[in-house]
């Protein structure tokens, strides 16, 4: 009883986080806004999801699936590795932050990396 409450309870959530994610990739309003909520909100559906089916193959079928925890911990690792790398990359290619954005810590960085390296070239 309580297995399955828990495996219920993951799966259900799993899915209202993914949708969760899939209303902020149509809501948000710029490519940074909308990486977060695919990297963050997505990968966490996912996981819940995958570990819901883990431990229904676990308490109902006695088997370990391998697969499963090969799942899980590929899309823990990728997905957000994934999104920075996504977010670097539009960043770094000039597309414009939101136009309500506060904060932009990269751009002194940046700035600062350019500077030293027209120092290096002469």
């Amino acid at each position: 009883m309580i297995g399955e409450l828990l495996i219920a309870l993951l799966v259900l959530l799993g899915a209202l986080f993914c949708a969760l994610s899939a209303f902020g990739l149509i809501r948000l309003p710029d490519v940074y806004l909308r990486s977060h909520a695919a990297t963050k909100s997505a990968t966490l559906g996912v996981l819940c999801v995958l570990l819901g089916a883990f431990l229904y193959f676990w308490f109902y079928l006695d088997t370990v699936s391998v697969k499963l925890l090969l799942a899980i911990a590929f899309v823990f690792i990728t997905s957000p590795v994934a999104g920075h790398l996504n977010g670097r990359s539009a960043y770094r290619s000039g597309v414009p932050l939101w136009e309500n954005s506060v904060q932009d810590d990269l751009k002194p960085v940046l700035e600062k990396a350019q500077k030293d390296a027209s120092v290096h070239r002469k």
